[in-house]
């Protein structure tokens, strides 16, 4: 197995990506025609990095699950996304995003990149209003800002609420440029089922034709994995359905390592669970916490009468309201990141003054804003996102406070990469949500598309040249290889064992049964003894489902239900991975939780001594338990303290 070596460069840390890049191997544009390159995924960080890579110059073949890239779930992205250009004037800087960024996480994440990250921002935006994404702008035309949590300062672009769709358009445009221009190949249905991995470098895939249920084989001299998170172990998630972390896990069983796969991150501002046969969650923006006043009654028989449905909330007078998020963190208010702001909810909830049918809710209430603003202007700012809320829950949110309360919604956790995001298998790299890199313990608000736009444009565009330059004289190898053809069998035998189970039980049932125990268990709050015991209810839960799915229809052809028991077999591999991960991490940092350890006011209390590292599992065959590994994390440029929004 490949040492840990995270590759960053000497120097300040200002100073660490200029000196990279001053400093790496390039590929002239007569070479970089024999260079075939393959992408995986086509959401922000895949699209970008397939259209910039085209761009430059080498083949790409780019492989959508979807129909259209369009479909990507970067387009469920509402808020906005960050970026260091302090329009608003109001302090802000490179240093300050990194700092609030590490800061965020929690510090668990590598300072270099994370930096770096910082660095690219306002390269990001420049990139995406060229290419026409018609962020907001203030009445003289100037680009906007808002507030995001985790930040003192507005740093955040944003298109109404639905920023993620725009940037996707964006990129699908940069991307449908070079599609038609030659320099990419685009294959849309289908689905990454293997790596294939030559002489210990990653040399192609084997998908399968989500359409006709073809096997394919496709080369390339390197692979970019952009498949997105796995959030959705947990069943119920703001994922699309989907949306699913199969292609990450494939890499990680041919020996590319985990990084922090007990790193999720629960959203405090979601719509909450409705019913037992709900599919997945909806997300409102965090966005909202900046003109919305999160509350709930003060008085547990005020909360009781409004799940009875016996008082309205416009009932409650101002008194009678606690916005404990204010009266809390006073500094930030309704603006805390979304770890604190999930773990204050729950506590509310689980105190008994919850509030809606089940009692775990709470208020978002927008009542001040609209009497100091005017409906007018917050329409302007979320109106399709009050619209979309009032569609779900059929209540007027202007009239009405919002009902909200947390819900799976991203993984920090990933593959592990390097500086140059290639993971420890050679020539495999890995980019936005499917790497553990730049968020550590917590991702704060608008740094998702940020990170994905970043690796994708500005990032793998130079590290991949470093690599590929000495593999200019590597002829294209023929999918005939044995290596492909192994490949093609281990996929074609997992789909076939799967067919053979014809079990009573649907694939839908067990994953209703893992998202419970993963949610009770490996979800806000976490001990050992329910870890220990996750463990052990998973475990049995696989062999049920090995022994007792049904998939209907057949192996060959067009079969939803395949596809999903396929991607479930891994979620029931990979919420064991997570559990252990957070059992041996006896911490409490960003979104993992461990009640043994917080403070006396019931915030995470970190053990820097023994956890300031990135947990890296390397798998070590089936039904072994894997092997941890640790990269060290080291501060020079920020203090390590106690993480304070009070």
């Amino acid at each position: 197995m490949t040492k840990l070596n995270s590759k960053i460069p000497e120097g300040h840390i200002s100073e660490k990506w200029t000196h990279y890049r001053s400093n790496q191997n390039l590929v002239n544009p007569a070479n970089k025609r024999k260079l075939d390159i393959i992408v995986v995924g086509t959401g922000l960080a895949g699209a970008s990095a397939a259209a910039s890579l085209g761009e430059l110059g080498f083949n790409v073949k780019v492989f959508c699950i979807q129909d259209s890239p369009r479909r990507a779930h970067s387009i469920a992205a509402q808020g906005g996304i960050n970026a260091a250009k302090n329009y608003p004037n109001d302090g802000d800087s490179i240093f300050r995003l990194f700092y609030d960024t590490v800061k965020g996480g929690d510090y668990r994440a590598r300072e270099a990149n994370v930096y770096r990250l910082a660095e690219v921002s306002n390269s990001i935006i420049d990139q995406c209003v060229a290419q026409g994404v018609p962020f907001a702008r203030e009445y003289g035309g100037l680009l906007d800002n808002r507030s995001f949590g985790g930040a003192l300062v507005s740093r955040t672009f944003y298109a109404r609420g639905q920023t993620g769709q725009q940037l996707l358009l964006g990129a699908y445009g940069a991307l449908s440029k070079e599609v038609a221009h030659g320099s990419v190949e685009m294959y849309t249905r289908e689905e990454m089922q293997e790596l294939v991995i030559i002489d210990g470098r990653a040399r192609g895939i084997i998908t399968r034709d989500n359409v006709t249920g073809e096997l394919k084989r496709y080369f390339g001299h390197a692979v970019v994995l952009a498949s997105g998170g796995y959030g959705n172990v947990f069943f119920l998630s703001t994922n699309a359905m989907n949306s699913n972390g199969s292609a990450a896990f494939r890499c990680y069983k041919q020996g590319a390592l985990f990084g922090n796969p007990c790193f999720t991150q629960i959203h405090p501002t979601c719509i909450p669970v409705h019913g037992d046969y709900q599919s997945k969650l909806t997300l409102m923006s965090e966005s909202l916490r900046n003109d919305g006043r999160i509350w709930v009654p003060k008085k547990k028989e005020d909360a009781q009468k409004i799940q009875k449905g016996e008082l309205k909330p416009t009932e409650i007078d101002e008194e009678d309201r606690d916005y404990y998020l204010e009266r809390r963190y006073p500094a930030f208010g309704n603006l805390v990141p979304r770890d604190v702001a999930s773990r204050a909810a729950k506590e509310r909830c689980d105190a008994g003054f919850g509030v809606g049918p089940t009692g775990l809710a709470v208020y978002l209430d927008f009542e001040d804003a609209i009497k100091r603003l005017g409906r007018d202007v917050i329409e302007a700012r979320y109106g399709n996102l009050f619209q979309m809320y009032e569609k779900i829950v059929d209540e007027n949110p202007y009239e009405t406070p919002m009902m909200i309360y947390p819900a799976v919604h991203y993984t920090m956790g990933g593959l592990w990469v390097d500086y140059e995001l290639q993971t420890t298998i050679t020539g495999l790299f890995s980019a936005g949500e499917a790497n553990f890199s730049d968020h550590g313990a917590n991702r704060l608000g608008a740094s998702a598309l940020m990170q994905g736009l970043s690796d994708g444009y500005f990032v793998l565009p130079y590290t991949m040249q470093n690599y590929l330059a000495d593999q200019i004289k590597v002829p294209r190898i023929s999918t005939d290889e044995n290596a492909f053809e192994e490949a093609e069998k281990r996929a074609r035998e997992r789909l076939e064992k799967l067919m053979a189970v014809k079990g009573s039980q649907s694939t839908d049932d067990f994953h209703k049964k893992l998202g419970l125990i993963m949610w009770e268990n490996v979800g806000m709050d976490r001990n050992k003894e329910d870890l220990t015991k996750a463990i052990e209810q998973i475990r049995n839960l696989r062999e049920e489902f090995w022994k007792d799915v049904k998939i209907p229809g057949e192996i060959d052809g067009l079969n939803p239900e395949l596809e999903k028991a396929a991607r479930l077999a891994d979620y029931l591999e990979l919420g064991e991975l997570m559990a252990h991960d957070a059992l041996q991490r006896e911490e409490s940092c960003g979104g993992h939780f461990r009640e043994e350890h917080q403070t006396d006011e019931g915030e995470a209390l970190r053990d820097d001594k023994k956890f300031s590292f990135v947990s890296c599992w390397e798998y070590k065959g089936e039904g072994e338990k894997p092997e941890m590994h640790k990269e060290d994390l080291n501060f020079e440029f920020v203090e390590v303290k106690q993480r304070s929004y009070k």
